[in-house]
């Protein structure tokens, strides 16, 4: 039996990162923490073993009022450090909140038209509707700027789409979903705010997934689906509004990472100490005390970087430096964090021993969510040549 005693001991915050927060902010997220201990750590291993989003959560988590928080006035840190905790309770529940608050409701802040703004922002920031981002495609991930195949034709005062999606967080209740579409006879990239339940949508569930289980991803078919015109994101004039949004995901779930790696060392830590063997605790083994330092030092390394890069996203320092590299610093980030995450997250499993193959004490549930977050807003590998593009002049993306 693992029986961990009531100590107080440091946090995975090792360097107090949350110190920086105004005392608003550190009052607002130890509320969040509250409700995560009260509403999702209990019950994110039956979600995550039946592969059931509770819809039921929704309006608890609206009433924290964190949707877009940087649009609310609160500091970038802060917002880094909410997806953050999210993640430290359950992977799941902050990536529905990502692609619902980060994707769509920034997509609306963005480049929505006051009529569209008007009509949905409210309602979206409130959970009252849902929201998806549609860009992935079956046969187009990482190529998916060049070589999009769903499309956009013009007829009337109505557009026209078909093709097919894949990956579509949320895609399968959503209300919304902020699509990508590419327009034939121009080559131009269209956004459109497409209506979930329009005639000619089909949503299909992709099953038998081992990450993320409780976020419901959906293959999307299109079939000569009308859109009105009022529907088609009056910002959006090219592939590059895509990349806007995809820069601030791209940094926030780099922030996931951190998260993986704060509940990593949570539940690593807690075990290494309330476990006996051989008639000692876990953590009296000077092995054991080095695997609990590297996920910490990993885990704060990741942090520093990550404030760093939220601060210049938000700051405006490339138009001020000229620097033509802010999605670099995000793809720099998202991929170091995420690489020290997977070592994380493998130490705190083998830690675990058998134990850390059944959900019962999360680190399983945290071992295979991290491969989803080591994967999507671009893999290791095309971060890493982004930034390769980026320092060198030379592009291996071809």
């Amino acid at each position: 039996m693992t029986h961990a005693p009531q100590l107080n001991l440091p946090d995975a915050d090792f360097y107090g990162f949350e110190g920086l927060l105004s005392e608003t902010e550190q009052e607002k997220l130890a509320q969040l923490r509250r409700f995560l201990a009260d509403e999702v750590l209990p019950y994110a291993d039956t979600w995550w073993n039946e592969a059931r989003f509770p819809a039921e959560l929704l309006p608890k988590l609206a009433d924290l009022g964190l949707s877009t928080p940087v649009q609310q006035g609160y500091s970038p840190l802060f917002a880094g450090l909410v997806i953050a905790e999210i993640t430290r309770a359950d992977t799941s529940i902050a990536t529905f909140f990502m692609v619902h608050h980060d994707l769509f409701v920034e997509a609306l802040h963005a480049f929505g038209s006051e009529e569209q703004k008007d009509r949905l922002l409210e309602d979206a920031r409130a959970l009252r509707i849902t929201g998806a981002f549609a860009l992935t495609e079956p046969e187009h991930g990482s190529d998916v700027a060049g070589g999009m195949a769903t499309t956009a034709v013009r007829d009337g005062d109505t557009w026209i789409l078909n093709g097919t999606k894949r990956w579509i967080g949320n895609g399968t209740f959503c209300d919304y979903m902020v699509l990508w579409a590419k327009e034939p006879g121009t080559g131009r990239t269209r956004g459109f705010l497409l209506n979930a339940n329009l005639p000619g949508v089909t949503r299909t569930r992709i099953e038998n997934k081992t990450a993320l289980r409780t976020v419901q991803n959906a293959d999307i078919v299109l079939t000569d689906v009308r859109v009105p015109e009022a529907d088609l994101l009056a910002g959006v004039d090219s592939f590059d509004d895509t990349k806007q949004l995809l820069r601030g995901s791209r940094i926030m779930v780099g922030w996931q990472a951190v998260g993986a790696q704060m509940a990593a060392f949570d539940v690593a830590r807690d075990y290494a100490v309330g476990r006996l063997q051989f008639g000692r605790p876990l953590a009296s083994f000077q092995l054991i005390q080095q695997q609990l330092v590297q996920m910490l030092g990993n885990t704060v390394a990741s942090t520093g970087m990550l404030a760093r890069v939220t601060e210049l996203e938000h700051g405006g320092y490339a138009a001020r430096s000229g620097s033509p590299g802010e999605m670099a610093r995000a793809a720099l980030a998202k991929s170091y964090a995420s690489a020290r995450m997977r070592e994380s997250v493998a130490i705190g499993r083998s830690l675990l021993g058998g134990n850390g193959i059944v959900t019962d004490y999360r680190m399983a549930r945290i071992f295979a969510d991290a491969e989803a977050i080591y994967t999507y807003e671009g893999t290791y590998e095309i971060n890493s040549l982004i930034v390769g593009r980026d320092i060198t002049g030379v592009s291996a993306l071809r």
